[in-house]
Parts: C-alpha cells; structure tokens; sequence
C-alpha cells in the first residue's frame, strides 16, 4: 500500500468523525434551537453532516478499490500517477466544500447541497480514479472474479448517476418541479445502488480473503448477486419517487428488486461463516466481526424496509424519522461495518498490540448497542409523528414534535455512544495508518 492510499484512508476515517459529530450536534440543534442556533444553526449543520457522511462513504469505497484492486490485477506506473491526482482533488475539493459550508453558502441539491460549481472537480477527480481502476484492468486476465465485475459496475454507474444528479444545472429540466424532483429522487436512489456494488463488492472480496475460498466470488451464488445488485441500481430507484405520480407496477417491482438483493446478500455470507474454519476466524477476528455485523444490520434493514413497502404503512412512515432510522441503519450498520472490516484488513489491525484489539473489541460492542438504541428510538419518532399527524389527523406541529422529542431524546443520547464508540475505533485505525507511513520513510 503507498503512502497516497494510507493518507486517503486517515482523511475517510476523520469524514467518518466528522459525520458523528456534525450528527450530535445538528440533533442538539434541533431539540434546542434557541441555545445552538444562535451559534451553529441546524440548517448550516445537516449539510455538514450529511455531506460528511456522503464523502466517508465514497472515499472508503474508493480508498478499497484502490488498494484491493493491486492484489486482483496489479497496477501500472500510468494508473499509480492516476490515484495520487485522484486522492490530491477529492480531498482538496471536500476542503473547498466544507468551507463553503462555514461560510454558509451552499446553493446545490438535495445531498448535494454546496455550491453547484464545485461539482466539476468532483467529476474530474472520479475520471481519475475510474482510469487509475481500467487501465490496469483492461490489461489483466479477462476471467475475473465476481468483485472485480462488482467495482467496476459500481465505478461506471456512480459516473451516470452523478451526471444525472446534475442535470437540474441545465433550464430546461428545472421548467418543471416534478421533473426536476423526479430526476433528483431516481439519480440519488441510483447512485446508492452505485456504492452499494462497491462495496458489497469490498464484502465479497474480504471474503474470499479470509476463507481462502475463491469459489465463493466464482460460483452461481455470486453471479447471482451481481445480477440482482446490478437490477437494484438501474431499476429500484421506482420507491424514491413513491409520493409522484407513477404507475403501481414501477414501485411494486423497484421493492421486489431490491428485498431479493438483500436476501441473497445474506445468503452469501450465511455460506461464507460456513465454509470458515475456526482457525482462520480466529486470525481474522475484527475483520470478521466487521462483516458479521454488516449481516446483522442487512437482517433489520430488510425487515424495515419490508414493512415501508407496504403502502398502509407507507402512509404513515413517509416523511418521518421512520425513513432516517432506515437511511441510518444503513449508513452505519451495513456501509460503516463493511468499511471498517475493509480498513482492518488493509491496515492489519488484526495484527496490532493485544491492548489495542481489546480497546476495539470493547468499544465494538457498545458500537452495537448504541446503534441499536439509536435505530430503535428514530423508528419510535416515526411511529407517534405519523400516528398523530395521519391517524389523529393532528395539524398542531408543535403537540406532536412535543412528543416526537422524547424519543430524539434517547436517539440524541445513543448518537454520543456512536460517536464515542466509533470515533475511538477511527482513531486507533489512523494511529496504525501513520505509524505505518512513518516506518516506510
């Protein structure tokens, strides 16, 4: 690993921080706006947060592709050039990001919310990274494993996603708000199919690694999942466009498309843990336990998102903390685990002093609980804001939010648990990172 890929990984651990922090304290803002916002607003810090998690997503995404990829098919001189330019945008670009948000201005998209011009070094910075990933590839063996096909799917459709998310920029498509709001919800619905494949692809690929199994990203089930992961991206998007005028059979078969994905995700590491002998979990604890965990929150996520598919309830969900408690199980218990299960195995965390794998190991269960505290107390928001403003057919915003607060509350008190639990386990994997740039000079 050169040093450009290890510096890529602290800066996805410090957005990963950032995303945890910037979350507390917009849910402070938010249950005591006359004391905060007065000093940071919660408008000025959803963007923070929001984007901070987009970033640490998509830059542990990448900082795996880049690393993974020299073990699949190598790299050449020209694609090693690529990255560094790659790393040196990206990363200056979120600078710039950032201090537009300070600054308070923004003036982009839902997600998207900086200034629109700073979308081009974005899009510059990802052909980087896509021809420091294809070069190498198209000079490789043409029998690659299911990853590798995964990545570059994953890679290509972000690219389309992201030039579709910016098509607003263009008059004609903001002539009409329900055009623009439909070509908005389907690019961001989209575009987390995108990521999905890379890094359900990270998943795949660590795996293989510590099982030693490569038939498990060569055979049928594989070839599967991709199918399904690649008819998820292109086609579930129907769900995000639920409350727009749209024929029945788009959002009956977006959900079908995108509950058997997860499904046969589950499969794959259920025989995964079953072809795993004990000696090599043993060797490969954190890692492991990283992609358990990710097995567990895809359980929840499913049966959550089962339940927002069903349109009786749909009418009370939508709009709620019902729709952020599936959008944060996600982000932290699917996407989060699979990235650090992928740092620990590129830093060799399952490697480091006994009494730091302990400290990980501790804050790892509380990472567990208070996730799920977290999780449940936003389902619970969502449940009396819908059952009181669709049922009762309650129009005094503030009664309900008098008792949605209650339960934010407790999701407020279980995101300091996360930031505590994760932000330690971030920075003993940034410890090992600089440690390992420092032996290498």
């Amino acid at each position: 690993m050169h040093q450009f890929i290890r510096l890529h990984i602290i800066s996805s651990l410090l957005l990963l921080i950032a995303t945890l922090a910037f979350g507390l304290l917009a849910s402070w803002a938010f249950l005591f706006p006359e004391t905060y916002n007065q000093f940071l607003p919660f408008y000025q810090l959803r963007p923070f947060h929001v984007s901070a998690a987009l970033f640490w997503i998509i830059s542990g995404a990448s900082a795996c592709i880049m690393h993974f990829k020299n073990d699949a098919f190598g790299f050449t001189n020209q694609s090693r050039a690529l990255e560094k330019l790659y790393i040196i945008t990206w990363i200056g670009t979120i600078i710039a990001i950032f201090t537009c948000y300070a600054m308070k201005q923004f003036g982009g998209r839902e997600y998207w919310e900086f200034p629109p011009a700073l979308c081009l070094p974005l899009l510059i910075s990802w052909v980087l990274l896509m021809g420091s990933y294809f070069l190498p590839w198209f000079k490789s063996a043409a029998n690659q494993p299911m990853y590798v096909w995964m990545w570059s799917t994953g890679l290509l459709f972000f690219l389309l996603t992201f030039l579709e998310q910016n098509l607003w920029q263009i008059p004609w498509f903001r002539q009409s708000y329900l055009r623009e709001v439909t070509i908005q919800w389907k690019a961001n619905g989209s575009s987390v199919g995108a990521w999905n494949q890379i890094l359900y692809g990270t998943s795949l690929y660590l795996m293989v690694k510590i099982s030693g199994n490569e038939n498990i990203a060569r055979g049928y089930p594989a070839f599967f999942f991709y199918i399904l992961g690649l008819s998820n991206l292109m086609f579930n998007w129907g769900h995000h466009v639920y409350n727009l005028p749209a024929s029945s059979w788009i959002r009956d078969t977006s959900y079908l498309i995108s509950m058997t994905e997860w499904v046969f995700f589950i499969r794959m590491v259920q025989g995964f843990k079953n072809t795993l002998d004990t000696r090599r979990r043993y060797r490969n604890l954190i890692t492991y336990r990283y992609l358990i965990a990710s097995e567990f929150w895809v359980f929840l996520n499913l049966l959550l998102a089962l339940l927002m598919s069903v349109p009786a309830i749909n009418r009370y969900t939508h709009g709620t903390h019902f729709t952020v408690a599936h959008a944060m199980g996600t982000t932290i218990g699917i996407n989060t685990m699979i990235l650090l299960s992928g740092f620990s195995y590129m830093l060799g965390i399952d490697n480091i002093k006994d009494k730091a794998k302990k400290l990980i190991g501790t804050q790892y269960w509380i990472c567990q609980y208070s996730l799920g505290v977290f999780w449940f107390s936003l389902i619970a928001a969502g449940m009396i804001k819908g059952y009181m403003l669709t049922f009762q057919g309650n129009t005094n915003f503030q009664k309900v939010m008098l008792y949605v607060s209650k339960a934010l509350t407790v999701s407020s008190i279980a995101g300091a648990g996360l930031l505590i639990s994760i932000g330690t386990i971030a920075v003993v994997y940034i410890r090992q990172a600089i440690t390992m740039v420092v032996k290498e000079q």
